[in-house]
């Protein structure tokens, strides 16, 4: 029997969220996104396409990192302005019923005590349908926002992340019994005093008491995904994520990452199959494979070297307009685009990429262009190497998320490789079939179901 994949539609609450330029394309509202009916419209044609999940990311921060400035951040809208996903989300459950609700939120930008009540409150109103993209952030001014004089180093944010959603589960998990709430209306008793505890979390970062404030929600603790692709990173996800982004530029890349990654799973007493693999991937479709061809140029045409070079300059920690934009890449000493540059040149023969070549080569690495059946073709190869779905980047919103759901979604669905209807139940249950609303026993949350049971302190006043 074919496995279906998951896919999600990826946006983020901004003018431009990933091909910088496509937001003058004159079939596009990204310049409505303050405007929340372009979004309820939006998860509606989503939903009606059967998506799992509307995921939005988000940054907290516009640092001077393209040609010594951020003025082509502002200019060309890249990434700022920005909107909270967390609210957005919010607004949303009234206007969506089954696809799940993902948002991203940094350890940086909230305590975890009171973003552990957000969360909570999130997975009641929306029946449990809330996912949690768990970021560190790489932005300095991220940090500056938050008090720091810049972002700490990267492998001391996972350290902090780790203590970070330490006390989140201990809220989430550990702080309500399963049969606290009695809702006994004669007896005057809502809950049971016994059966609530504090946490007592101190450590480097933190120091919760507890309660938590909100009784357990239909999932407890939100459906968790990461994205991370260093080795701190994904040692992180092995260990926490449910699902993790992935930026393979080829299968080939994909089933190395996949399989690394899964035996980190494994030796974090997990099993392989715990954590989904999601691919970013973008698509241009159409009746042929001429047309296909035709409207990815034209896309082409009007997207931004400069935004794009912008983005992968802040993410890569690079100044890249500072560089010759003729000079090639592989006489630079860049990590984190070798993979971009070997596609680009396999894709190029002959061809040494060039600085300017990059910012096209690292948008167009995971675009698939062609026919609803020779994306669909596509799509099982990738599924081959090990992908469990598909992070849909859009170049117009909502353009690119129609033609898909109205050209390949039912290619798919009659291959088996999409879903032809929702499963019942939460967000967790809809992407795990046969499992349960909860985290699995063996993930590292579970263990504090029943921990603080018997606290004698929780009787006591606070010290």
């Amino acid at each position: 029997m074919t496995k279906r994949l998951i896919f999600n539609g990826f946006s983020m609450n901004a003018v431009s969220h990933v091909y910088h330029g496509l937001w003058r394309h004159p079939q596009t509202l990204q310049t409505k996104f303050n405007d929340l009916d372009t979004w309820v419209s939006l998860v509606k044609l989503l939903e009606k396409g059967k998506f799992d999940t509307f995921f939005v990311a988000d940054i907290l921060g516009v640092d001077a990192a393209y040609k010594g400035s951020w003025d082509t951040y502002v200019k060309e809208a890249v990434q700022i302005p920005i909107n909270d996903s967390g609210v957005l989300v919010g607004a949303l459950i009234q206007s969506s019923e089954h696809i799940g609700l993902t948002l991203t939120s940094s350890i940086l930008q909230e305590h975890p005590f009171n973003f552990a009540r957000k969360l909570s409150t999130l997975d009641h109103l929306s029946k449990g349908r809330v996912g949690w993209n768990i970021v560190t952030s790489v932005s300095h001014n991220a940090a500056q926002n938050f008090g720091f004089d810049r972002i700490v180093p990267h492998d001391e944010r996972y350290r902090w992340a780790e203590e970070y959603v330490d006390v989140v589960y201990k809220l989430w998990e550990g702080s309500w019994d399963e049969d606290a709430v009695i809702d006994d209306k004669a007896g005057n008793i809502y809950a049971d005093p016994a059966k609530i505890h504090r946490i007592h979390h101190h450590g480097q970062r933190y120091k919760v008491l507890g309660p938590h404030l909100s009784q357990p929600s239909p999932q407890r603790t939100p459906v968790l995904f990461q994205a991370g692709s260093s080795t701190a990173g994904r040692g992180f996800a092995a260990r926490h994520a449910e699902g993790t982004f992935i930026a393979a530029v080829n299968p080939q890349g994909a089933r190395r990452q996949i399989d690394e990654t899964r035996a980190l799973v494994r030796a974090a007493g997990r099993n392989a199959d715990d954590l989904l693999f999601v691919q970013g991937m973008s698509f241009v479709v159409g009746g042929t494979e001429e047309e296909a061809a035709a409207k990815a140029r034209d896309l082409a045409a009007d997207i931004s070297v400069d935004g794009l070079l912008a983005h992968i300059s802040r993410d890569l920690g690079i100044d890249l307009g500072l560089l010759d934009p003729d000079r090639p890449v592989d006489e630079l000493s860049i990590e984190g685009v070798q993979g971009i540059v070997r596609a680009f040149e396999e894709g190029n023969p002959g061809r040494r990429a060039t600085v300017a070549d990059l910012g096209r080569a690292y948008a167009l690495s995971s675009q698939v262009v062609g026919t609803p059946e020779t994306i669909a073709d596509q799509l099982e190869i990738w599924q081959s190497a090990g992908i469990d779905g598909i992070n849909l980047i859009y170049h117009t919103t909502p353009g690119s998320f129609v033609d898909f759901i109205e050209n390949v979604t039912p290619v798919l669905q009659a291959r088996g490789l999409a879903q032809t209807d929702y499963a019942e139940g939460t967000f967790r249950e809809k992407l795990f079939a046969g499992r349960g609303a909860r985290l699995l026993e063996r993930h590292p949350a579970a263990s504090y179901r029943g921990a603080f049971v018997g606290n004698l302190a929780d009787r006591l006043p606070a010290a």
